[in-house]
């Protein structure tokens, strides 16, 4: 009667075992005992608002690490009741066999998921950047969409997320937008979508109803912390104050202590305006700037080791990862996994899921791929 449900089990002890070989759990314990010494350090309560966010992420690395062993329970409670279940031949109690075999599955996708992860990167804190292409209102509009897509999607994932800096457009949407998001593995989940956006939908700013194409591009980082040095000179920084601005019903600073960073020798220019604290923004936006620059190191040797790879695809920044069709049909289509859907509202809504198991997949796929020659 649960022959079936018994073997859905033993097939995913097998699974298990699998996972626990893929899994990082030695980085996850180290990442453990440095916040779990800081957490006993004196004054760690005097700011509640940071030491909140620490425990949180405690918490969160040290599910991680509990994950394997909570999964084998549940996956051994499961053979128990399905094992006494058979023997008594009691109907009665197939729903609940059921409900615990499609939970161990569940566990075991968001698990599957956590050990793609092979990048030291992926659980540092993800630096956002949104930005319209050419198009005025209608790709203002487009990136403002991509904006709430990128907090949605935060907020699903129970993400801390802070606005960096945000230039409302002069109708509609954004002109840029700068956001942090932390949590577990936040820059891990986030950096599939680093590229550009396009987006095809009869345009509501137009009067005819015309279809229109915008874009707008997502740029991913992950932040820069003290173990890597970025040199970044004085002399070679411009700074400009200027007063806050925000989306509506965002607590921003409204007095000129926003601080804009341009890198003269490559022409960055980042922005903070979150602190009251004019100096705290500037520190804040050098480390935005910083990120910036460990990652265009970073995309060139990656480059230089991809280039000797045989069906490389290009997926540099600036090229087009995915499209969002609104008419004259619904559908999200990657283009460089091909997964695609045509729940467009729900991808819209911050429902991202396919689209970074695909990724991960993806690109895993591609370091591993034996080099030609």
């Amino acid at each position: 009667m649960y022959e079936e449900q018994l073997e859905q089990l033993r097939d995913a002890e097998a699974r298990l075992d699998e996972l626990r070989a893929c899994l990082n759990v030695d980085q996850s314990k180290t990442e453990i005992a440095r916040i779990e010494a800081l957490t006993s350090e004196s004054g760690f309560w005097d700011d509640p608002d940071t030491a909140q966010k620490t425990m949180q992420q405690l918490k969160a690395l040290r599910d991680v690490v509990e994950a394997p062993d909570r999964i084998a329970q549940e996956i051994e409670d499961a053979i128990v009741l399905t094992e006494m279940a058979e023997a008594e031949a009691d109907s009665s109690m197939a729903d609940e066999v059921n409900d615990m075999v499609e939970s161990v599955q569940k566990q075991l996708d968001k698990l599957e998921l956590t050990s793609l992860f092979s990048d030291p990167r992926d659980q540092k804190k993800a630096i956002i950047n949104i930005h319209p292409g050419a198009g005025g209102t209608e790709s203002c509009d487009w990136a403002g969409m991509l904006y709430r897509m990128i907090v949605r999607f935060c907020e699903r994932q129970n993400y801390t997320v802070e606005l960096m800096d945000y230039i409302p457009g002069e109708e509609a949407g954004l002109k840029s937008a700068t956001l942090t998001a932390e949590g577990p593995f936040a820059y891990g989940n986030l950096k599939s979508e680093d590229g550009v956006h396009r987006l095809v939908r009869i345009s509501p700013f137009d009067a005819n109803s015309r279809r229109h194409t915008s874009f707008a591009a997502i740029q991913v980082l992950p932040e820069v912390d003290d173990s890597i040095d970025i040199d970044v000179r004085e002399e070679d920084l411009k700074m400009d104050v200027f007063r806050s601005s925000g989306p509506g019903g965002q607590k921003v600073n409204k007095t000129s202590s926003a601080v804009r960073l341009t890198h003269l020798p490559t022409g960055i220019v980042v922005a903070c305006q979150i602190e009251r604290s004019q100096h705290r923004n500037r520190d804040t936006a050098l480390q935005l700037l910083k990120a910036q620059l460990y990652d265009i190191e970073m995309k060139k040797r990656e480059a230089e080791a991809a280039a000797v790879r045989e069906g490389q695809m290009d997926v540099a920044w600036g090229s087009q990862i995915r499209s969002y069709v609104l008419h004259p049909y619904q559908m999200v289509k990657d283009h460089r996994t091909e997964v695609e859907t045509s729940n467009v509202d729900r991808v819209l809504d911050g429902d991202l899921d396919i689209f970074i198991e695909a990724y991960l997949k993806w690109s895993l796929g591609r370091k591993v791929e034996p080099a030609k020659g």
